[in-house]
């Protein structure tokens, strides 16, 4: 029999079609199974909770960090997991990471709270869904000559007798604290340089030979790099000291599209604040309870 060749066109126009079509609904059937069922896997748990997942810095003793036995602990992630008790409808799971990874991950959704002993700030507020109920706080306050220690033993005193402060860039949240204390006491304000980004040694070495007279910095940060064991400027503690200005809250971040997570959270910290629960766990791992600082200038 011959066949015309028009006839073996169609007939390979035919079978393209049949391989394409059979093509397209395969790949439709592994989008709707397998695809649907890995970004099901990424937000639910086995026994059908929502995941939260909960970024938190690796290395921020003690308020995050990693312990001996690779578990996620800290004064933050202990109130998280309290917070989680009082939510059983999720399942909270805690991923130790860097700082940016955190920041940049709550603001795209990869992670839904993130906790860094974050201080809240416009520009934040902007990213991220800030809880109203603090999750801890962070004490700050200057680095001095040991020298300039029996006149100046606050904020107050070091502005009167015009010392400066070390440059402070202006995206660092503390730059807000010293301008919030400005606009407080313009009759004697502070002289505030911006800077970029500079060696926690440089200010140290700064203050020690007079170019500036104080740092503005967290007490953890001073404790961990001056005057605890084998810090990493001990050398200097015999020639600085530091004074306390003042508590600020640090809050745990949640993602701008989990306001219904964001207000649960919310609520659960409210709670461990009227429980005492908070308090408790302060004590455990700084040895006070740091809300008590809070809004009290030294």
């Amino acid at each position: 029999m011959i066949i015309k060749e028009d006839t073996i066109m169609n007939l390979k126009q035919i079978t393209k079609a049949t391989l394409a079509l059979s093509v397209a609904g395969l790949l439709l059937v592994t989008a709707g199974c397998g695809g649907q069922k890995s970004e099901s896997s990424a937000k639910t748990s086995d026994a059908g909770k929502k995941i939260v997942k909960v970024a938190h810095t690796a290395h921020y003793f003690p308020y995050d960090y990693v312990d001996d036995n690779n578990q996620s602990d800290g004064l933050e992630v202990a109130v998280m997991k309290e917070v989680a008790k009082k939510l059983p409808q999720y399942e909270f799971q805690y991923v130790p990471t860097s700082d940016d990874d955190l920041l940049i991950g709550v603001e795209s959704g990869k992670y839904d709270i993130g906790t860094k002993g974050i201080w809240k700030t416009p520009a934040r507020e902007k990213k991220y869904i800030f809880p109203k109920n603090n999750i801890a706080a962070s004490v700050i306050g200057v680095t001095i000559r040991k020298e300039d220690a029996d006149s100046i033993k606050n904020l107050e005193d070091f502005a009167k007798a015009g010392k400066k402060l070390v440059p402070i860039a202006p995206q660092n949240a503390q730059y807000q604290v010293v301008e919030d204390f400005n606009a407080a006491h313009s009759d004697y304000p502070i002289a505030l340089e911006a800077s970029e980004n500079f060696q926690v040694a440089d200010a140290y070495s700064w203050v020690l030979e007079g170019r500036y007279d104080g740092y503005f910095t967290i007490e953890l940060s001073y404790q961990k790099n001056v005057t605890a064991k084998n810090a990493p400027y001990g050398q200097f503690k015999d020639k600085l000291t530091y004074f306390r200005y003042k508590a600020i809250p640090t809050y745990a971040l949640v993602n701008k599209k989990d306001k219904e997570l964001a207000e649960q959270v919310d609520k659960a910290l409210g709670e461990l604040k009227q429980e005492g629960k908070i308090a408790e766990l302060e004590k455990k791992y700084f040895g006070e309870e740091l809300d008590l600082l809070l809004d009290k200038e030294k």
